[in-house]
């Protein structure tokens, strides 16, 4: 039968590891996660003001203060949430991410590293997969906020009325 002495000792030590554990990851930006996760820390930009991620399920939320543009091949504009489930490699069901195609913007649905020495990207825009360099996704790009976006249909946001 263990003494108090060493039931203390063991409740110490796994104190101490459970703290290494969760501080660990409290620093790790979300770019690092990405790294880890076998992704781009590009992918997301320099912008992101926090971030919340569920081992256990993979959702993944991202907080950005506001939508902003960037432009990897295109131009690319994130909400200020943009959440996705994270598995090694892939970004599933992104929400709050599109991507400008021929004037339009199409949601971003998936992002898939299938072999990071193929040095390729792939972007399921829906009606269409996009080949990317790696390249242009190593470093997190800048995002500039932007007022009065146009919609993803590339009407302005006026509603029915206003058409009358």
């Amino acid at each position: 039968m263990a003494t108090l002495q060493q039931k203390l000792t063991i409740l110490t030590i796994l104190c101490f590891t459970l703290s290494l554990s969760s501080t660990s990851s409290s620093t790790m930006t979300v770019h690092d996660l990405l790294k880890k996760k076998g992704l781009p820390a590009g992918l997301l930009p320099k912008e992101v003001k926090s971030y919340e991620f569920n081992d256990q399920t993979g959702l993944l939320e991202v907080y950005i203060d506001g939508p902003c543009l960037t432009k990897f091949e295109n131009r690319v504009l994130f909400e200020s949430v943009v959440k996705a489930n994270l598995t090694y490699g892939e970004l599933m069901g992104v929400e709050g991410l599109s991507q400008e195609e021929l004037f339009i913007w199409l949601p971003v649905k998936e992002i898939t590293v299938f072999d990071p020495k193929s040095g390729i990207i792939l972007f399921d825009i829906g009606m269409a997969q996009k080949q990317l360099s790696l390249s242009l996704f190593e470093d997190p790009p800048s995002c500039r906020p932007q007022e009065g976006l146009i919609n993803y249909s590339g009407r302005k946001d006026k509603g029915f009325g206003a058409e009358r």
